[in-house]
């Protein structure tokens, strides 16, 4: 096994500021787990208020200067830091493996994933165009451009530590943003390593600041206060969501905010059940549940929900268990105790209620924060289950009569990031599709995610979009300019 310091670019773990590898003001530091034996693998240091002050004064500096970059020499640095992502592979999907505990087959996968921003966004850079038309009046010419807003907080999750941060970080920076970015203090490794990378890839100094913390909200809450900072991009919970909304409703800050989702996988009574199979195992099972687009409730039609939950429960339960570097392994820890605790008492609750348990249910012994992958059938449609995210390998089943049905229980949640649907009939799919209220809709696919594609959620589940044209604009202020000729 590979010592954590070695699978670290340059063996940073420091704060990343104005350009230079910085200990925390106050010393403190962050203990990183494995959450595959609850072993300290590695410690950062963890930002204080006044590092994420310096942080903004660092992003500030730097933002004239960057913003007034060609944007085709914004683009090839993107470009190259695309290509230094690829480059390290092996070495950043070790060390997510390590830091937060999934399979190594699918960290490799999101080291790409997460590369594919850096290109997709390169070559967005040299897109940002505008627009001239005449009023309808005659008197005057409309003139629109879009010009980078400003400094950007970007806070991201653990649970995708390089696609999340390369999502938010790549159109901000094509568009000519500067950004202080605050990964989550369970996965910091992984940022610290991007953050080194774009350094070798050519970022200026100030540009790119990363500053790992575990006083997240006491830092965060100063930076949005700061009115030099003109926009916050979050991914995380609806609850933590929606205090930052309260926090940056002070300065009137852009927002996108990327929540909690509760995504249904409805599966009709003329659906293909092998390819409901199969994309239920990728819509549930990725990253070990651990997704905030992870199907979190199935509903069966009557006719076919028995035999459903049966294929389901026996290809869930064959996944074997373990350490993710097992190259054997299909299923990792979750990422904490509390986290595992919490998924075994919604089971149990269910149980409790009536719903009858195919496969799973129980932690094994030993070190980790392991959850079995576990089926439930029979699930009352008022479970408690059923309105939490559970964000690991468990899937309650629900049976319904008819689509009306389907859909009336998709919609009873106050989340709508994604949801998937399997059927034969293209025509009922897209109806279906329309009819569920969500931002994303996989018909017929498990797998919807797309650096070329709008990523967001309507409802609870978030504001504005990632990834595509629309991720870009998401860094930019449109601004009308009237005149003559």
């Amino acid at each position: 096994m590979t010592p954590v310091s070695e699978l670290i670019s340059v063996r940073h773990t420091d704060l990343y500021l104005g350009g230079s590898w910085q200990p925390a003001s106050d010393a403190q530091r962050i203990e990183v787990q494995d959450p595959a034996t609850g072993e300290v693998i590695a410690t950062v240091a963890s930002a204080s208020v006044q590092d994420g002050l310096a942080a903004v004064d660092a992003a500030s500096e730097a933002f004239r200067p960057w913003a007034g970059r060609a944007p085709r020499e914004r683009s090839e640095i993107l470009r190259e830091a695309f290509q230094l992502i690829l480059r390290d592979r092996e070495k950043l999907a070790e060390l997510m493996v390590r830091e937060n505990g999934k399979p190594l087959v699918e960290a490799r996968g999101e080291v790409t994933y997460a590369a594919e921003f850096f290109r997709w966004f390169s070559e967005e850079a040299v897109r940002n165009i505008g627009s001239v038309s005449i009023a309808p009046s005659g008197a005057n010419r409309i003139l629109v451009e879009h010009q980078p807003i400003g400094v950007s907080v970007l806070v991201t999750p653990w649970n995708f530590p390089a696609a999340m941060a390369t999502r938010k970080i790549g159109p901000a920076l094509a568009a000519g943003c500067t950004v202080v970015l605050k990964p989550a203090s369970e996965t910091p490794l992984t940022a610290l390593a991007i953050a080194d990378l774009l350094e070798q890839a050519g970022v200026p100094k100030g540009v790119v600041n990363v500053i790992p913390s575990k006083r997240s909200s006491e830092v965060v809450k100063a930076m949005l206060k700061d009115p030099r900072v003109r926009k916050l991009s979050f991914t995380g919970s609806t609850e933590v969501g929606r205090i930052l909304l309260a926090q940056a409703a002070e300065n009137v800050i852009s927002c996108s905010m990327e929540l909690g989702g509760n995504a249904p996988f409805i599966v009709l009574d003329d659906a293909d059940l092998d390819a409901a199979l199969e994309g239920a195992m990728i819509a549930k099972m990725r990253n070990t549940g651990q997704s905030c687009i992870a199907a979190n409730r199935f509903y069966a039609d009557a006719r076919v929900a028995e035999k459903f939950a049966d294929m389901l429960a026996k290809s869930m339960g064959a996944l074997p268990l373990g350490s993710g570097l097992d190259a054997n392994v299909k299923v990792g820890p979750v990422i904490n105790d509390p986290a595992r605790q919490k998924m075994l008492g919604l089971v149990q609750e269910a149980a409790g209620h009536g719903a009858r348990l195919l496969t799973g249910g129980k932690s094994p012994d030993g070190p980790g924060y392991f959850v079995p992958p576990t089926v439930l059938s029979g699930v009352p449609p008022e479970e408690h289950i059923l309105k939490e995210e559970i964000f690991g390998p468990i899937a309650p089943i629900v049976t319904f009569r008819d689509v009306d049905q389907a859909i009336e229980y998709a919609n009873k949640t106050d989340r709508g990031l994604a949801s998937y649907v399997y059927t034969r009939d293209l025509a009922k799919g897209l109806r279906v599709a329309e009819a569920i209220e969500s931002g994303m809709v996989g018909l017929n696919r498990g797998f919807i995610s797309d650096p070329a594609a709008p990523f967001g959620g309507v409802k609870q589940s978030g504001v504005g979009r990632e990834g595509s044209h629309e991720g870009l604009l998401e860094f930019l202020e449109t601004k009308y300019i009237a005149t003559n000729w």
